[in-house]
């Protein structure tokens, strides 16, 4: 199996609003609840999702963010994003979804928080690095970046899982204090403070 590229994801959500039950499935309510725990005590200022798929995530980081951005790299997905949160969460007026492709200009302003969940190993080393220092950009000095990747490899990703946080860090050219671990046999999140 080739790696997936955005067509390919454009094609997944097209098909199907929910292609790895990431609403239903108990293990990924668990990585959620792990990614909550990953930005601290809320509520948060401003956080910006990269690669927010369906809106899983979305829908409770928005519950916890003064202001999200969240962001998509495929329109099906934006489209899903939207109507997740439409669905979900009232007085939605301090979210904001748009289309961003990775590597890309990230949306104006600093961030209290950044969350990249299963996105790493689909792009490039140099491309991964590029988004490692839009990161840096974006992100306020004492701003938590939360990470949440699977831990082993799927046929279609472009970079192996083992260490892609460890990667992403050290391409960022930022010094980080590590503020949570939490992991099962199948993923890992962890946070970080930018020093």
């Amino acid at each position: 199996m080739k790696p997936i590229d955005l067509a390919g994801f454009e094609r997944k959500f097209a098909d199907h609003a929910d292609p790895w039950s990431t609403f239903t499935d108990r293990d990924e309510a668990h990585k959620r609840g792990a990614i909550l725990h990953g930005l601290g005590p809320g509520p948060i200022g401003r956080v910006l999702e990269l690669a927010a798929g369906n809106g899983s995530n979305s829908v409770a980081l928005a519950r916890r963010a003064l202001r999200l951005d969240a962001t998509e790299g495929t329109q099906s997905g934006v489209d899903l994003v939207n109507r997740a949160i439409r669905a979900a969460v009232p007085g939605r007026r301090h979210v904001r979804v748009r289309q961003l492709v990775l590597p890309g200009g990230f949306p104006g302003g600093r961030y209290d928080a950044v969350v990249i969940a299963e996105v790493l190993y689909y792009l490039s080393p140099r491309d991964m690095a590029r988004v490692a220092r839009d990161v840096v950009a974006s992100l306020r000095p004492g701003g938590r970046l939360v990470l949440a990747h699977h831990r082993v490899d799927y046929p279609d990703f472009v970079q192996h899982a083992a260490r892609i946080h460890g990667r992403f860090l050290a391409a960022s050219g930022a010094a980080w204090r590590t503020a949570g671990d939490g992991r099962t046999g199948r993923w890992r999140v962890q946070s970080y403070v930018r020093r």
